[in-house]
């Protein structure tokens, strides 16, 4: 596309007025959609025209039929420099927070009268909740805690040994509630009261990975594995590198820096090396065969790194996967473009996983919930070719 074409238009104003052009023409285009396609402007530049194409194509068209309308309107917006600069020097934009924040550049100032100003509304959470970990600022890493809070980890639910009160069409009879009803009614056992077996959430214990190549990633998982300790009994929190370390009691604490801080003096091997297979035979022979693990949703947060042997390693997985009820693994690296699960230790320990799921953004940790749930969509969606 001739740089003459888009003059220096910012991609958010041309995004902006090409989106007024397209609901014009019939397409709906929701705000979020002209966010994405802004987003995506900035990121393929202005001076390709298969890019910006596609760049639309992509965001703002959700409907086959409405490719030939895209067509006219990109055509007509794009390749006509006249329209170009009347969309571009007639349009203000002004950037609305959702959230109640204000963002810092804020509305456009010193707007000539009658000149029309389209405001753009996003949700600065939303934005946070996709966000990549790895592109986080230190103040982005502290707002997730808020985000994190909303999730709720919750192992699947299992038939406990004990009963409790029933339907009439429940298996076992409740003699002693049978009988005090009798001697209510005059002796006569008019209704037979009836237990059901209850149910309880199994055990979720957490595994994650602290060594070097997870560092931009283990800073947010461990927020993560102190909302889920926190919040809810039943849940174990370790990390892995050189060496296993029990940090549950130390995630206890309800004040995220307290337990942060405390965690962080309990982990001596941070951003260290990786020894999968060996930290996971201490846990099997620590804590997994003892009762921790047997019945368990175990969770690996790792990117499947490893300086030990392969063998070690898929040996250890597979006495797991026999202990556990399901083995997830979280890896962070999964939602790249082109991910293939290379590494010698994902490749030997991915046949013993239930489910590979991503873990780059809080979204993904959401997602991670669903299926620690047992929920019955989010865990089909997440037996996606391991490749992919």
């Amino acid at each position: 596309m001739p740089e003459a074409t888009t003059g220096s238009a910012a991609p958010e104003r041309l995004a902006v007025a090409f989106a007024h052009v397209l609901r014009e023409s019939g397409i709906g285009v929701s705000p979020d959609a002209t966010v994405t396609f802004a987003q995506a402007l900035a990121a393929v530049g202005l001076g390709s025209r298969p890019g910006v194409y596609w760049a639309g194509r992509a965001t703002l068209v959700n409907r086959r039929e409405d490719v030939v309308a895209y067509d006219r309107a990109f055509s007509a917006f794009w390749l006509d420099r006249r329209a170009v600069q009347a969309a571009t020097a007639t349009r203000q934009v002004a950037a609305v927070s959702d959230d109640g924040e204000r963002p810092a550049d804020g509305p456009p100032t010193g707007t000539p009268d009658g000149e029309r100003v389209l405001t753009v509304r996003y949700s600065r959470r939303e934005v946070l909740r996709t966000k990549d970990f790895a592109a986080y600022t230190a103040a982005e890493l502290a707002e997730t805690q808020a985000l994190m809070a909303s999730i709720s980890l919750r192992g699947a639910s299992r038939r406990s040994r004990r009963r409790r009160r029933g339907r009439p069409a429940d298996r076992w009879p409740d003699l002693r509630r049978s009988l005090r009803r009798g001697l209510a009614d005059g002796g006569e056992l008019v209704l037979r009261e009836r237990l059901r077996r209850s149910e309880r959430p199994r055990r979720v214990v957490l595994l994650c990975d602290v060594s070097g190549s997870m560092d931009v990633y283990a800073r947010a998982l461990l927020r993560f594995l102190h909302v889920a300790v926190a919040g809810r009994a039943g849940v174990e929190a370790f990390t892995i590198g050189t060496r296993l370390t029990r940090i549950t009691r130390e995630l206890r604490r309800p004040d995220p820096d307290t337990a942060l801080a405390r965690a962080a003096l309990a982990v001596t091997d941070w951003s260290g090396g990786t020894r999968l297979g060996s930290e996971l035979r201490e846990f099997n022979t620590r804590w997994g065969a003892p009762g921790m693990a047997r019945g368990a949703v175990v969770v690996i947060l790792s990117d499947g790194w490893d300086r030990g042997e392969p063998d070690l390693l898929a040996r250890e997985m597979r006495r797991l996967s026999l202990m556990a009820h399901k083995v997830i693994w979280v890896n962070p690296l999964k939602a790249a473009p082109g991910y293939a699960p290379l590494a010698r230790g994902m490749a030997a320990a991915l046949p013993y996983v239930d489910d590979f799921l991503e873990g780059h953004s809080v979204a993904s940790l959401q997602a991670l919930a669903e299926v620690v749930a047992g929920s019955p969509g989010t865990a089909e969606l997440s037996r996606l070719p391991i490749s992919g």
